[in-house]
């Protein structure tokens, strides 16, 4: 009886039906993680390689993530590996990477600038919201975008609020990487961009504190005062109490040294509480980070530490990521295309986003005073999304606000007001080229038998005899001739705006001030005088540029690019007094001549007067000495070919002195720096050489020109050299700069008062040197930058 109770039932083979249920799942379980690693992995890899093959088409990296994304999630095969639990749990990572989007984007803004005066570029973002916000309003309750149980006042806020705002981090990457960020239109459309999204997110951050008050009742009332409750205390943490523990961190941390692991730690442990904050009180959690971001202290260690490393993070894991899961929530099968209704409203809010924008933008940029063709650029830059709106689409549908037609709509209308925005720059960039000559505006380029073309300006009467004299010795040859066009600057100021009056019968403003057109009528009766006695071969033009110190520059940039003008002719800043010295100048005259210097058309030359005659007449009869000092580079080289001009007036004695490096002497540097590579030195040496040798066998060989040559070491010795010009010469000519080797030049500008004078050009003009002659500093024409001839700095506004 032992024996048979010992005994056991024999073992089945193999496992039991159980056991084979548990590995097939843990089976199935491992494909399908594996084909969600690989989906994921797939949407990372695929997105950077689609981004390089749309580099040519300058297309931003959120253009290849939404691609990839909604293409790669949408495919049967991985919409089908992604169950319910899974896409829950994405929910939860994407709605985790948008409270560090929401947070590292209002720690990058500044809020205060909220209570100053609106700058230029706010206004232009205010205006272009604004009007956006009223089509909105105007359009949207007609076309039934919610859903039947969605309060359309919300739903019409909300969607106003989204249209009209713009992707700022999106915006900013573009403008930068195709390097219009330093001109005057970039920065305009960067920080317009900054405020849209600013007080966009802002207003979504309030609207959500009320959403609740859609039914007005004691609950929903008390509610809505504990959240507001809430942001206060962490506003005023942030703002108040924050300051002191960064800079703290800052202190302790101080740049040079890697940052203390506790201490990021502890900075980390400390964000998020200020992050959670109003959470705690039922407010939302990425308006709260953003919240909390925008009053946090931007500038630090520690803040631009977590804005780089989240921003990082952001670009390499979430943006990919963020697209999948889009892609995974939206169905095009349920986009209903062919109904009639869904393109309607598809294309009602392309309506609104192009035309909100520009529309608002010109009506704002035009009161101050900007050009319409520009704006209406800026206004299409401006309507560019970013990855918070993709977002927000999809979480209204999330919560069941919109439908699945009006999801889609809205995700694809973001996607199309992104991918067009490179166009728009290589369009502003093709405009500001074209506003560019093609060819170079300079005398050292132009043709011997085509006529010179000079706008000579004046301040004022005080300035006709030096500037009559300054048009006799630019003559030259009688044939081709100088068009010479005389231009008064006059500063618009508010008592002469006030005499403006509509001409009859046009559209033009008429200036009625007296004073004004007596000192016109005395400038013109000057010039034409001097041009019927002695005149043979100039034409003579008056013009005038009537603008605020602000806008006069553009309005002489424009009258000489109209014009055509290879020179401009500036008098200086200061008026020459009785005794010989200046006075103190104006400093608006002086803004524009550097302006001018920086973004003229054609070259430049400003007029110094010192107390050495230049101002009296010119005739045949007596002797002006005229003297050109040549160093070598392309300002001087124009100033050579200014000089050949000048040559010809029969009063002119010119002699033309030319500085040459002494290499054999012991004061001698070595070398000055290493900004020139030899090469480049080699070549504008050269250059000089060809255009002096050309300069001495037409003027110098002939004896119409005296030639002077100086050996110098240094610049101690171009100094005591130029100082020994004292009293021999009536006027010095000489180029601003543009050398590229400084030897005879490096610290004559270390004392500087002028910079925009040049080296020599200060030491000349300036109040403490003893020379008396007359200065005119010529700059050529330049045509630089990284944009293929165009200043990436350049303005068109």
């Amino acid at each position: 009886m032992s024996s048979k109770s010992s005994r056991r039932p024999p073992q089945p083979h193999g496992p039991s039906p159980s056991h084979r249920q548990c590995l097939k799942f843990v089976a199935t379980s491992m494909m399908s993680g594996f084909g969600k690693f690989v989906a994921i992995i797939s949407a990372f890899l695929l997105s950077r390689i689609l981004h390089h093959f749309l580099k040519p088409f300058s297309q931003p990296q959120i253009t290849s993530d939404f691609l990839i994304g909604m293409v790669l999630a949408t495919i049967p095969v991985v919409h089908e590996t992604f169950g319910d639990i899974s896409v829950m749990n994405l929910d939860n990572i994407v709605d985790f990477g948008m409270i560090l989007y929401t947070f590292v984007l209002g720690l990058e803004m500044d809020p205060y600038v909220i209570f100053k005066a609106p700058s230029r570029p706010a206004i232009v973002a205010y205006a272009g919201m604004l009007s956006t916000c009223i089509l909105t309003c105007l359009i949207t309750p007609w076309l039934h975008y919610g859903t039947k149980d969605t309060n359309m006042i919300t739903l019409t806020i909300s969607l106003s609020i989204t249209l009209s705002g713009s992707g700022s981090h999106v915006l900013t990457r573009l403008i930068t990487n195709l390097k219009i960020g330093k001109s005057d239109i970039g920065k305009l459309a960067v920080v317009a961009g900054v405020h849209s999204d600013m007080i966009t997110m802002f207003f979504y951050s309030m609207l959500f504190v009320f959403l609740p008050l859609e039914k007005i009742t004691k609950g929903e009332i008390k509610h809505v005062a504990k959240m507001i409750l809430g942001i206060l205390i962490q506003s005023i943490v942030a703002a108040k109490v924050s300051p002191f523990f960064f800079n703290w961190i800052n202190n302790e941390n101080p740049e040079g040294k890697a940052l203390k692991g506790s201490h990021l730690v502890l900075s980390m442990a400390f964000m998020a509480v200020i992050c959670s904050c109003a959470t705690w009180f039922g407010y939302n959690p990425f308006f709260s980070a953003f919240l909390a971001g925008l009053f946090l202290p931007t500038e630090g260690r520690i803040s631009k530490w977590a804005i780089s490393k989240i921003n990082y993070l952001l670009s390499l894991l979430f943006y990919p990521l963020l697209f999948f899961w889009v892609g995974l929530k939206i169905d095009f099968s349920e986009f209903q295309g062919g109904q009639i209704g869904t393109w309607g409203r598809f294309f009602v809010l392309i309506f609104i986003v192009v035309v909100g924008k520009v529309f608002g933008t010109i009506c704002g940029g035009v009161l101050l005073g900007f050009r319409w063709p520009e704006l209406a650029a800026i206004g299409m830059l401006l309507t560019a999304k970013g990855h918070f709106h993709v977002y927000l689409a999809v979480h209204a549908f999330r919560k069941e606000r919109i439908e699945m037609p009006t999801c889609i709509s809205i995700v694809i209308v973001i996607f199309l007001s992104i991918v067009h925005t490179p166009f728009i720059v290589k369009h502003i960039i093709r405009r500001a080229r074209a506003l560019v000559p093609v060819h170079r505006m300079n005398l050292q380029c132009l043709d011997p038998k085509t006529e010179l073309k000079i706008l000579l300006c004046v301040h004022g009467s005080h300035n006709l005899p030096s500037a009559i004299n300054l048009l006799a010795i630019s003559r030259g040859r009688p044939n081709p001739g100088l068009n010479v066009y005389v231009t008064d600057m006059v500063e618009l100021s508010d008592k002469l705006a006030s005499t403006l009056e509509k001409e009859e019968g046009t559209n033009n403003m008429v200036l009625t001030d007296k004073s004004v057109i007596e000192m016109r009528e005395q400038i013109t009766q000057a010039f034409q005088a001097y041009v019927d006695e002695d005149g043979t071969g100039i034409t003579l033009g008056r013009s005038h540029a009537l603008a605020t110190f602000n806008g006069m520059s553009r309005e002489l940039i424009v009258l000489a690019e109209d014009l055509m003008v290879s020179l401009i002719l500036l008098p200086f800043h200061k008026r020459l007094n009785p005794d010989g010295t200046h006075d103190s100048g104006s400093p608006g005259f002086r803004y524009v001549n550097r302006k001018l210097l920086r973004h003229a058309p054609c070259s430049i030359g400003i007029l110094v007067e010192r107390g050495s005659g230049f101002a009296d007449g010119i005739s045949k009869s007596s002797e002006c000495k005229v003297a050109i000092i040549f160093i070598g580079g392309k300002d001087d080289r124009e100033a050579l070919s200014y000089a050949g001009r000048v040559a010809w007036h029969p009063g002119v004695k010119l002699t033309v002195i030319r500085f040459l490096v002494d290499k054999n002497s012991e004061n001698a540097p070595r070398r000055v720096s290493n900004r020139a590579s030899t090469a480049e030195e080699e070549e504008e040496m050269k250059l000089d050489d060809e255009s002096f040798a050309d300069f001495y066998e037409k003027y110098v060989a002939g004896g119409k020109v005296a030639y002077m040559e100086k050996h110098l070491a240094n610049s101690s010795e171009t100094y005591t050299n130029l100082k020994s010009l004292k009293g021999q010469y009536t006027l010095i000519i000489v180029g601003r700069g543009g050398r590229v080797n400084t030897i005879l030049t490096l610290g004559l500008n270390d004392w500087q008062q002028c910079p925009e004078l040049g080296s020599v050009g200060d030491v000349l003009s300036g109040s403490g040197f003893e020379c008396e002659s007359s200065v005119l500093i010529i700059q050529q024409h330049r045509l630089k930058g990284q944009l293929d001839g165009l200043n990436d700095d350049f303005s068109i506004m």
